[in-house]
């Protein structure tokens, strides 16, 4: 099952499938953030605004704008 990062609850785990291409593609693979790579949403603020993820160790916050654009197999 795929689903948006943005999506994901605390806990919930997954690998990258997708990052949709946009201008901010290069900034997200030089964050480590390309298909393949396994994601962990460790923290979500009140709002849903920032998320905290583990990718294969490298802790990284993203905004959700930045979430809805990644794509992840369950």
């Amino acid at each position: 099952m795929k689903k948006k990062l943005s999506t994901f609850d605390i806990g919930d785990c997954g690998t990258v499938v997708a990052v949709e291409n946009t201008s901010l593609l290069p900034k997200m693979t030089e964050m480590g953030l390309f298909e393949g790579k396994n994601v962990k949403v460790l923290f979500k603020a009140p709002f849903g605004d920032p998320i905290a993820i583990d990718i294969e160790g490298y802790v990284l916050s993203l905004r959700k704008k930045e979430a809805e654009l990644i794509e992840v197999e369950l």
